[in-house]
């Protein structure tokens, strides 16, 4: 990802975003958001774009991780208020690569970015689990969100 992390550049970068709920079962005993819970954040950023802007039908055509890398830049607190935002930068014939990013206020309202995410995704098909192309209508939606 050779984006700015400045968080004003990647919302302008990133066309959508989705809140994320911080709840208190994910902070650890060192008092901030466990390592392995930024996995389900990026998870719910990824179904949520998938969902609202490629309106994909996962139960005919599904969608598996094949590679996800995560980088971790500054730890997330139970007060901080947190976005994931999200945006295709490649489409294969049967995967696509979607970037990810948390960004959000501290609780003193100052604007940092928390974590940014590579994940590999591949179409599948639901019946046999085997890749299969990213169908036209859906390719069409990542390339324009």
């Amino acid at each position: 990802m050779k984006t700015s992390l400045n968080p004003a550049d990647l919302k302008n970068a990133f066309p959508f975003s989705t809140p994320i709920q911080i709840r208190f079962s994910d902070i650890d005993g060192y008092l901030h958001v466990n390592n392995g819970v930024y996995f389900n954040y990026f998870e719910h950023g990824r179904a949520v774009f998938l969902y609202e802007v490629c309106d994909w039908d996962v139960m005919a055509v599904g969608t598996v991780v094949g590679r996800i890398e995560i980088d971790y830049l500054r730890p997330i607190h139970l007060e901080d208020r947190v976005q994931v935002f999200v945006k295709c930068s490649r489409i294969g014939n049967s995967s696509f690569d979607l970037e990810q990013i948390l960004v959000g206020q501290d609780k003193n309202g100052v604007e940092h970015a928390y974590a940014k995410c590579r994940c590999v995704m591949v179409a599948v098909d639901m019946k046999t689990m085997k890749p299969v192309p990213v169908p036209e209508e859906y390719r069409l939606k990542l390339a324009a969100g």
